[in-house]
């Protein structure tokens, strides 16, 4: 696989090594010893999720402030812009972000560590996404950031309003949201 490293060094993009050829393609899409060297640490996933969007649906920016997840995620179907936003108080790429298109045809996947908020918006008809995670879902713990938030600045390419929860219309500003030390 190659790794490539973003303007957060934390979050990575990883691209599978590709066999195809006319009767179609072969890959590995998780393999745990070349993952955890890659990011350089021992990731245990406990959770795996798959989620189905229409065009224009935003989802995000989620984290859970207790229990912590960190995400690796992927479009195994149609295109996404995916967005992971740096909200730990002490690191120096903290309120940046990262957006990457992440396809079924570009196969790409996203690291989205712990202390991270994360997101994306669906830019094909349809598309579904799946998602590796470090700790349970605690819907007690979840909480929003507003994806417009001028703060963070994030350029979503969209051509008119998402289509968001009533949970994300409700996201708080990085100012006023929980964050991690």
């Amino acid at each position: 696989m190659n790794i490539i490293v973003t303007s957060i060094p934390d979050v990575l993009i990883i691209e599978p090594k590709v066999f195809g050829d006319e009767r179609g393609f072969f890959f590995e899409s998780f393999n745990s010893r070349q993952f955890n060297d890659a990011v350089g640490r021992d990731v245990q996933f406990v959770q795996d999720n798959h989620s189905r969007s229409a065009k224009n649906v935003l989802r995000g920016l989620h984290y859970q402030i207790q229990q912590p997840q960190g995400k690796l995620v992927r479009a195994v179907q149609g295109t996404v812009f995916d967005v992971a936003v740096d909200i730990r108080k002490s690191s120096p790429t903290f309120g940046q972000h990262v957006g990457v298109e992440l396809s079924a045809e570009n196969k790409r996947m996203l690291w989205v560590p712990e202390g991270f908020a994360h997101g994306f918006v669906v830019l094909s008809e349809t598309a579904e996404f799946l998602y590796k995670t470090t700790d349970y879902w605690a819907p007690e713990f979840e909480r929003s950031i507003a994806w417009n938030d001028a703060e963070i600045g994030i350029d979503w390419p969209m051509q008119s309003a998402p289509n968001l929860s009533a949970k994300d219309s409700q996201g708080m500003t990085l100012h006023d949201a929980e964050k991690f030390s």
